[in-house]
């Protein structure tokens, strides 16, 4: 089959890999109609090449047709359409039944101190081949598959695996009281769904700040407060912007949707790069002990949220040496949450927003769709933020 395989920094190929096998009784095979190029696939693309392994199978936000099932799967059959979530989880450890599968205990990387295995991301997280391929080999499909119904376009339904549930546990995670005000830092995907979700849960006012005009544009034309970095000469400024349209005090809750890659600091960045430039068997160890994240976007969420609100942080952060001011925190009484998306814990409260009619705009929230053997170009074009690209999907 065909598949996108990860070669080394910025060096994406589709490749011919072997067809994937039912290996366990509770795998199956999922024929992959769409597969989503995701933010997270760039940190794989830029930073985190030390954990990365030439040949690697990227993707994670699939959906298809089962093909196969193995006997421990007894709620799939040949033919059904699902979405399959990004990380890979039992749904019967304690983990998971408390509504945490993205900790799933059956699942846990232990060998290297993760939590549970997720699809095309890194040895980190199982190493596990991704869903950027014709075909794909879904562990534990017992739980993780969501079945959908027959008749809407992919776009209706894809994202479920990864952007709206993302999405909506950066919105629950960040407490948005009714009619209280939110500020969503990086427009990207989830960034933009963050907003949409926003609204449709309740905020009084949702602010959206990016420095890319197309991204800005999309995010207005929904209602949201947008502010354009470049317009500003500091973070500060823009803090005190956004502080004098919610009575000085700044807004209840702010969302970090852009993680580890933030502009604004040429230090964590020379810091990043020079980790990738060292030999594989150095870069692995120093990247576990001594990276570093480009904080400008958390470092701005701190600084606007007002005091006794909530950070929510959604963009990925890896670093394990970051300076953090945790006087300020502290002082302010600063809330945060964070982590990877429980997929499961919310894909029954989203389902309502599909099927119904199409309240949060999937349909056409896709900006660019490619054929499989586009994907070198489509992350080029993405990562570069070209021609207007703010969601990608590929169709093998």
């Amino acid at each position: 089959m065909k598949a996108v395989t990860w070669q080394g920094k910025r060096d994406v190929r589709v490749e011919d890999v072997p067809d994937p096998k039912i290996q366990e009784p509770t795998d199956a095979i999922i024929r992959v109609t769409s597969s989503g190029l995701c933010g997270s696939d760039l940190h794989l693309y830029e930073v985190l090449t030390p954990f990365m392994t030439p040949g690697d199978i990227l993707g994670h936000e699939p959906m298809g047709i089962v093909e196969e099932v193995g006997p421990g799967v007894p709620d799939l059959a040949a033919g059904d359409r699902v979405v399959v979530p990004f990380q890979i989880a039992c749904g019967n450890c304690w983990m998971c039944l408390t509504g945490l599968p993205t900790q799933c205990e059956t699942t846990q990387v232990t060998s290297e101190g993760m939590g549970a295995a997720l699809f095309g991301y890194t040895r980190l997280y199982g190493a596990v081949p991704g869903a950027q391929a014709e075909y794909l080999r879904v562990p534990q499909a017992q739980f993780g598959p969501i079945k959908v119904p027959e008749g809407p376009p992919d776009d209706r339904f894809v994202y479920l695996s990864d952007v709206l549930p993302t999405a909506w546990q950066a919105v629950e995670y960040a407490g948005v009281p009714e009619g209280g005000s939110v500020a969503v830092l990086g427009l990207g995907p989830i960034g933009d769904m963050a907003c949409r979700v926003a609204q449709e849960r309740g905020a009084g006012r949702v602010f959206g700040v990016d420095l890319v005009s197309d991204r800005l544009r999309r995010a207005r034309a929904r209602g949201v407060e947008t502010y354009n970095l470049r317009n500003f000469d500091s973070e500060k400024e823009l803090v005190e912007a956004i502080r004098d349209e919610t009575d000085g005090r700044g807004p209840d809750a702010v969302i970090d949707a852009v993680g580890t890659e933030a502009h604004g600091s040429v230090a964590a960045r020379l810091a990043q790069q020079a980790s990738t430039l060292l030999p594989r068997k150095l870069s692995g160890p120093f990247a576990e002990r001594f990276s570093v994240d480009r904080l400008a976007a958390l470092y701005t969420a701190i600084d606007l949220v007002r005091r006794g609100g909530t950070l929510s942080l959604t963009g990925v952060y890896g670093g394990m040496a970051d300076p953090l001011p945790l006087l300020t925190l502290f002082d302010k009484q600063v809330q945060i949450r964070m982590g990877q998306a429980n997929v499961r814990r919310w894909s029954d409260d989203i389902m309502p927003y599909l099927t119904d009619e199409d309240r949060l705009g999937v349909d056409d929230f896709a900006t660019h769709h490619v054929p499989l053997t586009e994907a070198p170009h489509a992350y080029e074009m993405f990562q570069k933020k070209q021609d207007g690209a703010v969601k990608v999907l590929m169709r093998p």
